[in-house]
């Protein structure tokens, strides 16, 4: 089959390679799309966190969507012609996160385009592991496969949002005016936000689409001077750094007000974990700051069914769509902020 392969930093080369055999509890799925995630973007430019196994390259891609191809003899949950989304986190169900429910958190835990080969490609074999411990779900009826392809980074952002407790007449500043950044926007007007800013770079004329009660330019603008205006010097409810931008967590942290929360939502980049944030605010203004990573799988069904119902508007992020020939534009188009969200279509 052909497949993108990521080689090494900065390169992905679109190549044949063989496909895994479908064993007796396993599925192989034909990819229809499969997303450029923020994630994606980061390993391209620093490589692959090393798996288990020891590979460091990979067949990379877990926002994927497609119709089951082929099927285990011992498979029962999943018929051939099913079309399937998939999320990416793979969790052991033994460790103490996953006993208590907590398996995004899982001490072990794995995921597909990583540990196991990715959307990225014509086909992807779903081993048992995947399907029993994974998030390869159903997708609901009337729903296309194109829009389907948005559940996965929906999920996380929904549940980051739940998990913080965004709720009716909050404010919120989202710090960030890419895919994830527009989907808290939509979230949290669905959660009952009464107003929602955004600061941006890249990508400013597509947020405007979503419209955003004040829209920032943050390379030009004082962004918190700016929010306390709107807010009466109040400050605002909820930030969420919604990109891996360090400097980003420190205005999240001047832009709320006491008891306010900051939802630390990008990740920053491996070489630069570090960030700096005014302790004494926080301290004296029992303001939260708080970690969002991943989600459940009913979270991700809960996506599924959001985009079913309109609540999330895929058309409104999808604005390039490539072959799988041209991956390596489609990472270049994300990585110039020329396009909101790529889908590439083998």
């Amino acid at each position: 089959m052909k497949a993108a392969v990521f080689i090494e930093p900065g390169r992905i080369e679109v190549r044949d390679v063989p496909l895994a055999p479908c064993g007796p509890d396993d599925i192989i799925v034909k990819i229809h799309a499969c997303g450029i995630c923020g994630s994606d973007v980061r390993n391209f430019r620093a490589g692959l966190r090393r798996n288990a196994q020891g590979i460091t390259s990979q067949i990379m891609g877990h926002e994927f969507t497609g119709v089951v191809s082929e099927t285990g003899a011992n498979v029962t949950r999943y018929r051939i012609g099913d079309p399937v989304a998939a999320a990416p986190d793979v969790s052991c169900g033994r460790c103490w996160y996953c006993r208590r429910g907590l398996a995004n958190l899982c001490d072990y835990h794995r995921m597909l385009g990583v540990d196991w080969p990715g959307g990225f490609a014509e086909y992807a074999q779903l081993p048992a592991e995947v399907l029993e411990r994974g998030m390869i779900h159903h997708v609901p009826d009337g729903l296309s496969l194109d829009d389907a392809a948005m559940s996965e980074p929906a999920a996380s952002v929904i549940a980051a949002q739940e998990n913080a407790g965004v709720g009716l007449g909050d404010t919120i500043l989202i710090l960030g005016d890419g895919p994830i950044g527009c989907l808290h926007l939509e979230v949290a007007r669905a959660r009952g936000a009464s107003r929602v800013f955004m600061s941006g770079a890249l990508r400013l004329r597509a947020a405007e689409a979503f419209g955003p009660d004040l829209l920032m330019d943050g390379r030009r603008e004082d962004v918190v001077r700016k929010v306390r205006e709107a807010t009466g010097g109040l400050g605002v409810d909820f930030a969420v750094c919604a990109n891996p931008v360090a400097a980003t967590q420190e205005q999240g942290v001047q832009a709320v007000r006491k008891r306010g929360t900051v939802i630390l939502f990008g990740g920053l980049p491996k070489d630069k974990p570090r960030t700096t944030l005014d302790s004494n605010r926080i301290h004296y203004g029992e303001i939260r700051v708080v970690g969002a990573f991943s989600y459940p799988a009913p979270i991700h069904l809960k996506a599924l069914a959001a985009i079913r119902d309109g609540v999330i508007t895929p058309s409104k992020y999808i604005t390039l769509i490539l072959p799988l020939d041209e991956t390596v534009r489609g990472f270049a188009a994300a990585v110039a902020g020329e396009a909101l969200k790529v889908l590439i279509k083998p």
